[in-house]
């Protein structure tokens, strides 16, 4: 890098479970400038958070049946899936799916 030169750096600085079912993922983007030493100097950070659940629950109204589709985590980074594969066990996704029958919505 030369002076003056910006690099962007997106890293998943937080990521925490909530309850067993829910992962809450802060990823932060962060534009660094090198300056005439050489060092990395930050100019900016933003934010951006999204939850995650093992499953997107729908109550049919007709018949009161439920489809519970497994989220797809294939696009989330390595670390996140790491998380959910071990958090998300066979127990805890028969758990949220009781959960959100018995919420009735």
């Amino acid at each position: 890098m030369a002076s003056g030169d910006i690099t962007k750096v997106i890293l998943n600085d937080k990521i925490e479970v909530c309850n067993a079912f829910a992962i809450q993922v802060r990823q932060a983007t962060i534009l660094y400038e090198e300056n005439d030493s050489g060092a990395l100097e930050e100019l900016d950070r933003k934010f951006h958070r999204h939850v995650l659940h093992p499953f997107l629950s729908i109550k049919d109204p007709a018949d009161d049946s439920w489809t519970h589709t497994a989220t797809d985590i294939s696009s989330e980074r390595a670390d996140v899936q790491a998380i959910a594969n071990v958090v998300w066990t066979d127990d805890i996704k028969n758990s949220y799916k009781a959960m959100r029958e018995a919420q009735g919505e």
